[in-house]
């Protein structure tokens, strides 16, 4: 495990001259909140090092060094947007093994999957919840979060040649240059959408008073406790909590017990949510309805049938090209192709295409 400047300077020179470059990393969301960045993976020829970003150590020459190259990682996503949010990290170049296996149309395609498959190694299926906070990391934890980088070139190679056998090696720079650019966009917050959790969309407007101010009260706690909000108080009890309490009916019995020492906490978030004046009230979300006309539900048939035959062509799943939300707003919005798809998914969608 690199965890002092001092062993990080011998893995600076060997990534300054590495052909290519394999990453991963593991985060603790089922035991911080927020979560924490715990291990990053890299993996070099002859080379398989995990990097603790917990440690003391300082990561702005290792971040400078990995910025102008390519990178091999799998299920990108997750892992951009941690690096994003903790270190203002946005690599140049991606290869994601997963989105390669997709437009292949292979229908398995988690990385344990894909190397048994490819590479002919059986992979542990490891300890995906384990606390990656902990140290030190046992031996099992060690070799499976090594694995996750260690066949990845292999992988990547093998991914590479088929896709361009079947002409698709465009499709996946495409794909890739969008999930960095994605991925590196701080998300707006709504501060009247952000504390409507599940259920709360049939609650009335007093209730609904109620939930805000208990969704802040468990941010808050969840924060201090350093635990994800559901495990300080479910969404589905605090639901409960706001109809008992808007309805004057008693919460005691819903109020778990290991939130006694927060019981006034609670109740005080509580009663804030009941004093609100009415025009301090949240107002009830209707979502609007999505009938479309007659010419845009034509256009949405003739896109579904050209996207479904497409996909048969190419053997994949249909919504690689377009979701079903993207045809609506394809169907919606004439000429919008260019603003919402990538240029390989307009190709395909264009009937000019055959």
């Amino acid at each position: 495990m690199i965890d002092t400047d001092e062993r990080l300077q011998p893995l600076l020179a060997q990534l300054e001259n590495a052909p290519w470059i394999a990453l991963d990393t593991e985060a603790n969301s089922l035991y911080a909140y927020p979560p924490q960045l715990c291990l990053i993976q890299i993996s070099i020829p002859n080379t398989d090092v995990i990097i603790d970003p917990l440690a003391p150590i300082n990561l702005t020459t290792f971040f400078e060094t990995l910025k102008n190259r390519e990178l091999i990682l799998h299920g990108a996503d997750y892992d951009l947007r941690l690096l994003w949010q903790h270190f203002g990290f946005r690599p140049k170049a991606i290869f994601d093994t997963m989105w390669a296996a997709r437009i292949l149309g292979l229908t398995e395609f988690g990385l344990t999957h894909l190397v048994a498959k490819l590479v002919g190694v059986s992979l542990e299926k490891g300890p995906q919840k384990m606390n990656w906070g902990k140290r030190p990391l046992t031996d099992r934890m060690e070799r499976y979060a090594k694995n996750d980088t260690h066949y990845l070139e292999h992988l990547a190679q093998v991914l590479t040649k088929q896709l361009v056998e079947t002409d698709r090696i465009s499709w996946q720079k495409e794909i890739c240059d969008r999930l960095i650019r994605d991925c590196a966009q701080t998300p707006s917050v709504n501060s009247d959408t952000i504390w409507r959790i599940k259920g709360s969309s049939r609650l009335n407007r007093k209730s609904l008073g109620v939930v805000r101010e208990l969704w802040k009260w468990r941010e808050a706690e969840a924060i201090r406790r350093n635990k994800p909000p559901y495990f300080v108080l479910s969404s589905e009890t605090l639901i409960e909590i706001s109809i008992q309490a808007a309805s004057e009916n008693s919460i005691a019995s819903l109020i778990p017990k290991h939130l006694n020492h927060a019981k006034e906490n609670l109740r005080t978030a509580i009663d804030r949510g009941l004093t609100l004046n009415p025009s301090e009230l949240p107002t009830i979300h209707k979502p609007a309805p999505h009938r479309l006309t007659g010419a845009q539900r034509n256009r949405f048939e003739t896109l579904k049938k050209l996207r479904d035959k497409r996909a048969m062509d190419f053997n994949f799943d249909p919504s690689l090209i377009a979701s079903k939300t993207t045809l609506v707003s394809l169907a919606q919005h004439p000429g919008s192709e260019r603003s919402i798809l990538m240029q390989w998914q307009q190709a395909l969608l264009s009937s000019e295409n055959p």
